[in-house]
């Protein structure tokens, strides 16, 4: 599958852009993991946005790149999704290494840690994540955080 990468502030998004990334974020996380919260919490506006897009300009996958401080001392990525077009298509993992890669940019001397859902653990650990937490309820959904360490 051929994907067009796009890492923007929150302002650069045009509303076509923004309005399929939150159709895609309730789709997976309200409607398909069967969880009402409230997606849109207020941190958006202040996020790097980096999506995936089909050559006929369909979201793929979707993270959003946290600054230091916002949701936790260290930098962060969150809102982690492939989309039901790009499943099975190894996109997760081009999208958590372009992900970790942006961060790494943006924050060179920040930590990045996440709020992973538990099934997810090894899948981040092979991305270098070490668990940092026991498993905790976030919307009833088994959580573990995890910790990338700053490259020196």
């Amino acid at each position: 599958m051929k994907l067009e990468w796009q890492c923007t502030d929150f302002q650069s998004l045009t509303p076509h852009q923004l309005y399929a990334i939150l159709q895609a974020r309730s789709a997976v996380f309200v409607v398909e993991q069967n969880c009402p919260y409230l997606d849109a919490d207020g941190a958006d506006p202040d996020c790097d946005h980096l999506c995936a897009w089909t050559e006929d300009q369909q979201l793929a996958a979707y993270l959003r790149i946290v600054p230091p401080g916002l949701k936790y001392p260290e930098a962060s990525l969150g809102r982690v999704i492939s989309t039901s077009v790009a499943r099975g298509q190894g996109v997760g993992k081009q999208l958590l290494t372009n992900g970790i890669a942006q961060c790494r940019q943006r924050y060179p001397r920040h930590a990045i840690r996440i709020g992973a859902q538990h099934y997810l653990e090894k899948f981040y650990q092979s991305f270098g994540f070490a668990t940092v937490s026991e498993i905790y309820l976030e919307d009833d959904i088994p959580h573990v955080e995890m910790l990338l360490s700053v490259d020196l």
